[in-house]
């Protein structure tokens, strides 16, 4: 399935790619993914084969995108910033045929590479690489992947264990991108700025919709800076953007959003109702979503007056992706009551490459398990709460880390926090919370704010401050690195 090639047939002369002060029409970019498609087929890649890539979000790596999708190969979009050490398993389970990289990861590449072919996109510094453009581009036959076959892999967060890696079809990225344009609109004109990285679904998802859409999207200058960004989303007259929270903070602490602005598209971590709420008091479009790499991104998104009048909520699914709500025996929780979340439909997964014992354990007959829990209101709305396995048992009763996240997130000096369950001789667990604050605020404050909405065995017992939570290449929390920094930390 070359979408990108069906469009420069419909679309030639509209806008498909810009970044910095050149722009590519279809035809442009596709004379572009025509020489890199070559050139792949000279290092002997063809139909079914695993291309993989180790850069971060360019106009190459956009090239390469719809290089393999001509090619018939399957795309595997790896973690530039993981070190050699993170990265060898996965290119080692990856089955590749070749491997493409940038200046800044070719060491990395040729490390990890283990006889397989490795060209980059810049200039070489060593006999291991080639340098991609030197290589004369082969004829080729375009083998469109039919859309039921593999298209994309991209490895989990590796927060539970050794990162999975995920199998996508074509079938699964069209699903998505059909869903999420009856979600948040489309129009011709639109121009959505992408500075998330290509080896994450947040910002795979831009790059394969615009091409099948027939929009534009658009690549910041030297990835996210809020100055930057803010510009090339004034420059372009950006009708959309896919950001995390804590981009969305820093954007709206540097100046002011684009009124071309349609929709902000906000996932990767929960959403705070106080960035919600400057939001609604500033006019950005926001809409909360979530998301995951095994549903190929959105499972459910809120426009922005459902997240404004219902803080907290991602909304309802989005159109094919159904939810159910089970507990630990796998049955229905009622509505308002919290369970895990179970996801089905087009646009999930079809498993775990080389892994069927972890495909089997993450399905059953009610669909994808996530391992997330929360609860959905009577109109559908869902709230997401935390993960399953995070849980905290304490005296006998249960407490949802994300709840606990989520009063101390109300805090107006509170920019970010990671609640986790510790070992406790007496009580089995007890709550502990690392904060980061923005501004000056003690202990006795957040304790004050904790107790007027907070039962009493939900309350943080131990708590330390930080600049920043440790996070995993992919954003998460790394939940064992907060526990140990409460054991020396905390009150």
């Amino acid at each position: 399935m070359d979408v990108f090639g069906q469009r420069v047939e419909t679309s030639p002369t509209a806008t498909a790619l810009v970044a910095g002060e050149r722009e590519w029409s279809y035809a442009d970019l596709d004379a572009g993914v025509e020489r890199v498609t070559g050139r792949l087929a000279a290092l002997g890649l063809g139909p079914g084969d695993h291309l993989g890539i180790l850069t971060e979000t360019r106009p190459a790596a956009v090239e390469l995108v719809h290089a393999a999708a001509r090619l018939g190969c399957v795309l595997v979009a790896f973690n530039a910033r993981l070190t050699p050490s993170e990265l060898g398993s996965q290119v080692e389970r990856a089955d590749l045929a070749a491997l493409v990289c940038a200046a800044d990861t070719e060491a990395t590449a040729v490390d990890v590479a283990d006889g397989i072919p490795v060209a980059s996109l810049d200039g070489t510094t060593t006999d291991d690489a080639t340098a991609l453009d030197t290589v004369d581009p082969a004829d080729f036959e375009p083998s469109p992947r039919p859309a039921d076959r593999p298209a994309l892999l991209l490895a989990t967060s590796g927060t539970t264990g050794e990162p999975k890696l995920v199998v996508l079809t074509g079938e699964n990225l069209r699903s998505s991108a059909v869903a999420s344009a009856f979600r948040l609109g489309t129009s011709p004109d639109d121009r959505w700025l992408d500075p998330l990285s290509v080896y994450h679904m947040g910002g795979f998802a831009p790059i394969f919709r615009s091409a099948f859409y027939g929009t534009a999207v658009v690549l910041p200058e030297g990835g996210f800076d809020p100055e930057t960004t803010l510009a090339a989303l004034d420059d372009h007259d950006c009708t959309g953007v896919s950001l995390v929270p804590t981009m969305l903070r820093r954007l709206l602490d540097a100046g002011s959003l684009p009124d071309s602005l349609r929709f902000v598209l906000l996932g990767g971590a929960p959403t705070p109702s106080e960035l919600v709420e400057r939001c609604a008091r500033r006019g950005v479009p926001v809409h909360p979503t979530y998301g995951m790499t095994e549903t190929a991104s959105q499972v459910a998104t809120a426009r922005p007056e459902e997240a404004i009048t219902h803080t907290g909520t991602v909304g309802r699914p989005l159109f094919g992706t159904r939810l159910s709500m089970l507990d630990d025996a796998g049955n229905p929780v009622e509505t308002g009551e919290t369970g895990e979340i179970v996801v089905s439909g087009p646009t999930v997964f079809e498993g775990y490459y080389g892994d069927d014992d972890a495909t089997a354990s993450a399905f059953s007959e009610a669909g994808f398990h996530t391992g997330d829990v929360g609860h959905r209101d009577a109109a559908g709305r869902l709230w997401v709460t935390g993960r399953l396995d995070d849980r905290i048992q304490t005296g006998g009763e249960l407490v949802d880390p994300g709840e606990v996240a989520a009063v101390l997130r109300n805090h107006p000096a509170v920019e970010d926090v990671a609640v986790v369950g510790l070992p406790d001789p007496e009580w089995g667990e007890r709550v502990g919370a690392v904060v980061v604050a923005e501004r000056e605020v003690d202990r006795e404050g957040l304790d004050a704010h904790c107790r007027e909405r907070l039962a009493g065995f939900k309350l943080p017992r131990a708590m330390a401050f930080a600049d920043s939570l440790p996070r995993t290449a992919s954003g998460t929390v790394e939940r064992d690195v907060v526990r140990a920094y409460l054991r020396n930390h905390g009150e």
